[in-house]
């Protein structure tokens, strides 16, 4: 009886540090000025890469080095995140010194793929992506709605739990999604600082979210 006392007590005392660690995490909105971010970038095959692309050429070079975050299985992303940096540093000689690196983890999800199995590839894809999160630290995640932006959104809110830093999560839904979020959409609005959507519906439905318009 003792013993499941302890045990009892011990888990609310590791639950309340983690709420109040959660509490921290989502409070901190701080953000200090600097010359440049590490942005890490999430890609998905066909048109969430093309989207993420085209919102990427509106931003300055500021934003560097760049990480971008790709399906192993993805076999075109690669290919059009190379075009991409190739086009924008002929388009702009200053970014010629700016650095770009492309990653790879295992899809969260296939199509057609079981809701239960998905669970599970979700588990081992963020097992795996916490080691990269960790590793490159970025100063923000950019995502767009891929499933396997999940694990690497999960991972980067992890750093904040843990303390080791706090990464910036903004999360643009596609502009597909007129009238109801994506499953992506629907789990990130909850754990992202900015959700951003490109529908007035949408930001009706959603009042956490953002309203800029179309942006891609």
């Amino acid at each position: 009886m003792v013993c499941v006392l302890i045990l009892a007590v011990a888990a609310g005392a590791v639950a309340v540090v983690l709420v109040l660690r959660l509490w921290i995490v989502f409070r901190s909105q701080n953000v200090t000025p600097r010359e440049s971010l590490s942005l890490l970038v999430v890609a998905g095959s066909g048109g969430h890469t093309t989207e993420i692309l085209r919102l990427l050429g509106s931003l300055s070079s500021a934003y560097s080095p760049r990480h971008y975050v790709i399906a192993d299985t993805d076999k075109m992303s690669a290919n059009k995140i190379n075009s991409f940096e190739l086009d924008r540093a002929d388009r702009d000689p200053n970014t010629m010194d700016s650095k770009y690196c492309i990653h790879r983890i295992p899809r969260s999800r296939e199509v057609q793929q079981s809701w239960l199995s998905s669970v599970l590839t979700t588990l081992r894809s963020t097992w795996l992506s916490f080691p990269l999160v960790h590793h490159v630290k970025p100063d923000l995640v950019l995502c767009n709605g891929p499933g396997t932006c999940i694990p690497i959104c999960v991972s980067a809110l992890l750093l904040g739990i843990l303390g080791i830093k706090k990464v910036i999560i903004v999360y643009v839904e596609s502009i597909c999604r007129v009238e109801t979020l994506s499953l992506s959409g629907k789990i990130l609005i909850h754990l992202s600082d900015y959700f951003i959507v490109q529908w007035p519906t949408l930001k009706e439905k959603y009042p956490k979210s953002v309203y800029l318009g179309r942006i891609v």
